[in-house]
């Protein structure tokens, strides 16, 4: 997926100026988020858009905001925005999520943020700036979260395992509990890749499901190809 731009079947993302291309996380958390009934969207740390892309796909009737705070990927992500045919829904957002007001919540809140705080770093700043937690930390994702997200509300986030532990404790720190987790595996006997998590106020108690992205002779299995369907070409 590092080509300059990645055509899906209702739109089309140019990547050329993103460090960071669109990526299985991202369909992933773009795909299984729960938005059927979502009005008002964030989406934090937007990238090339994909992930507010495939939302405003999937829930014709909601309004978007993407924020992203890199410059390049800011402009390039409302480039992908103005030519989709979801442009009149879609609004970025270039800056920080921790200098993000509204005066409106949101229903929905959505993320595939930065998760490294002890990895070495690459020489590419963009790359430093979209993966690490310098600039996105977990306790101020969540400070704001919980200031912008309605009582009823639910956010959204794919992280691996051990980052995801961490995230449920800052999240419950203030007030957000885990209510569902999708558990992704590339294949049935491999260790588990990511987590999708949801998180809400409502305290209900959580449920977790798996997600085995691949067969053993490595074709897709039939449970991800019906995830992606409509969305990526040939499925």
């Amino acid at each position: 997926m590092g080509n300059s731009w990645f055509q899906f079947q209702q739109f089309k993302i140019h990547q050329d100026r993103c460090a960071m291309k669109i990526s299985t996380d991202a369909v992933l958390l773009g795909a299984l988020t729960d938005c059927g009934k979502a009005e008002n969207i964030l989406d934090i740390g937007t990238g090339t858009g994909v992930v507010a892309l495939m939302l405003a796909q999937r829930a014709p009737k909601a309004n978007i905001i993407a924020v992203e705070i890199d410059s390049d990927a800011a402009e390039q992500a409302k480039e992908n925005f103005e030519e989709s045919p979801f442009s009149s829904r879609l609004e970025l957002f270039y800056g920080r999520f921790q200098d993000y007001s509204s005066e409106d919540q949101f229903d929905l809140i959505v993320s595939n943020p930065p998760y490294f705080s002890d990895h070495l770093k690459s020489p590419d700043p963009k790359r430093n700036k979209a993966l690490h937690t310098d600039e996105l930390s977990f306790a101020d994702l969540a400070t704001n979260t919980k200031a912008l997200l309605k009582p009823n509300g639910q956010i959204w986030i794919i992280l691996p395992p051990r980052q995801m532990e961490e995230l449920r404790g800052v999240f419950k720190g203030v007030g957000l509990d885990e209510f569902e987790r999708v558990i992704i595996r590339d294949r049935e006997d491999s260790r588990v890749l990511r987590e999708v998590s949801a998180f809400s106020f409502s305290g209900q108690k959580s449920k977790s499901r798996n997600l085995v992205l691949k067969n053993a002779d490595g074709s897709y299995t039939e449970e991800y190809r019906q995830l992606i369907s409509g969305f990526l070409l040939g499925y």
